[in-house]
């Protein structure tokens, strides 16, 4: 009696067997739901297509659910499928981050952040060798790109992007509000004492941003003008090309603070009509909806908003 009491005790201390799928498996679903196509995450596990899909049929027969639904020319997540991500995407990038660390020299953390070029070139690119030496443990990947990036088939951590704060699938928080404000190179545009601005207007010859057209109308309006006459005015593609153009002399651009702050400080452009205007747009700082923040990555959160002073 004695030996079977303590067999039977010995049996109660086993651990039961947790079901844990193989993690092959797993990986292969993870690049073939976040990429879309099983072309696409074949191309980025560099293996074939057949053996994505041999893999997401494993799991699907281990799991005894359809994670995909076939029928048609692609691919796509079914219910069961769209909720299995959501929950597994944290764990997998929180072993991505884990192995990235171990991998990097003396240990450092990667964290991608992804910015408009003008915004990073101007505001947030100088300020990389402070954030550097207060975290030394972390690397910044910077991705400057105008692409809206898929940020989990990209791997993004955070991103900042430009516009009313709602987008599909994404977490936004305020970080910068956007005022406009017209600039040129000192010394193209004197107003007068009590001039009209809409005249003072008509003698100059306007920029547009070709990305914004319809910004100058928005900038007159909230300011109570007519919109300029535009027909003679001349057209470039970025917000870059529009101020180093606005820089030589050409022209009058409408800027956007806080992109054109470190050329205002310098006084390579002024603002002949003073103080900007709310443009009904903001930067906002955002991550992928219910992506599970590594530390570095929110350490990087805390440091953009003590940045833009929205702690």
């Amino acid at each position: 009696m004695k030996e079977t009491h303590v067999r039977a005790k010995l049996e109660t201390m086993v651990e039961p067997k947790i079901p844990l799928p193989p993690f092959a498996a797993l990986r292969a679903f993870h690049a073939a739901a976040a990429r879309g196509r099983f072309r696409d995450a074949a191309e980025a596990l560099g293996v074939t297509e057949s053996a994505i899909s041999h893999q997401v049929r494993r799991l699907e027969d281990f799991l005894r659910v359809a994670l995909f639904d076939r029928s048609g020319s692609g691919v796509r997540l079914t219910a069961a499928g769209r909720r299995y991500l959501d929950q597994i995407d944290p764990a997998i990038r929180q072993i991505q981050a884990a192995t990235e660390a171990l991998l990097q020299p003396g240990g450092r953390t990667v964290v991608r952040v992804t910015a408009p070029p003008s915004l990073a070139a101007s505001w947030l690119i100088p300020q990389l060798g402070a954030f550097e030496r207060a975290h030394p443990d972390i690397e910044l990947q910077l991705v400057a790109t105008t692409r809206v990036l898929d940020l989990r088939r990209d791997q993004v951590d955070l991103a900042i992007r430009h516009g009313k704060g709602a987008w599909p699938g994404i977490e936004a928080g305020f970080l910068l509000e956007e005022t406009a404000l017209p600039v040129a190179a000192p010394g193209y545009l004197e107003l007068a004492s009590g001039e009209d601005p809409q005249a003072a207007l008509r003698r100059v010859r306007l920029i547009v941003n070709t990305l914004n057209p319809d910004e100058w109308e928005e900038w007159a309006r909230a300011r109570g003008l007519v919109p300029p006459d535009l027909s003679g005015a001349l057209e470039l593609e970025s917000a870059e090309q529009v101020l180093q153009v606005a820089e030589g002399g050409h022209g009058l651009a409408l800027g956007r603070r806080p992109v054109v702050d470190d050329r205002l400080a310098r006084g390579s452009l002024v603002a002949p009509f003073g103080a900007g205007d709310p443009t009904g747009a903001a930067h906002y700082l955002c991550r992928a909806a219910g992506a599970a923040p590594t530390t570095a990555a929110r350490r990087v959160e805390r440091w953009l908003h003590g940045l833009a002073g929205t702690t």
